[in-house]
């Protein structure tokens, strides 16, 4: 499959959760108007919701994410970053969310501030593809050499986390985490 045709929806707003979502996914699934109505569902009572930003632009958080995985039969689990991704058993994760730092500009301009920024990765017909919503297309990874190097060197900033998207019964079950490594 050629970069042309692996999904990849681009940076609008704060709307990044949404993004790697979609993406993730490989189809739009979720708009801001789905994403409103978890925000309302997950605090029905808050005149101010805590999960997205007060300016009504998105900037979602980690609890958006895991809601609208579980509406799709998914499981979001968070990575240990502190475990090797070598303990990872890839056939049984459908891809990886990130949230990341990222720097802010204006135009062409960066600010001297640093945002967190989700980003999704997954494989497409072997092909491990960066889907940043900020980059211009897809960027193909490689295999999964390379996917493992290219995890460990988002983990290793500092802030830098990552959530697993996995079938409800592989996170059930524990199996996307290989059998020696029992701390789950």
């Amino acid at each position: 499959m050629s970069e042309g045709e692996v999904f990849h929806e681009k940076q609008r707003l704060e709307l990044c959760a949404i993004h790697a979502l979609n993406n993730v996914l490989q189809e739009r699934v979720f708009t801001k108007e789905t994403a409103d109505d978890i925000c309302k569902r997950l605090a029905p009572q808050c005149v101010m919701n805590p999960h997205r930003s007060v300016l009504g632009t998105g900037n979602y958080d980690v609890n958006v994410i895991m809601a609208a995985l579980q509406s799709r039969g998914l499981a979001a689990v968070w990575w240990y970053k502190r475990r090797s991704v070598q303990n990872l058993c890839l056939d049984k994760i459908q891809g990886f969310i990130l949230n990341v730092p990222s720097r802010v500009s204006l135009g062409i301009v960066y600010l001297p501030l640093r945002r967190r920024h989700w980003l999704a990765v997954r494989d497409v017909n072997g092909q491990f593809y960066n889907l940043d919503s900020k980059l211009k297309g897809p960027a193909c990874i490689g295999g999964e050499s390379e996917l493992r190097s290219f995890l460990t060197e988002q983990l290793s900033q500092d802030v830098a986390e990552m959530l697993l998207v996995v079938q409800k019964e592989v996170d059930d079950d524990g199996t996307w985490l290989k059998a020696d490594d029992t701390r789950k």
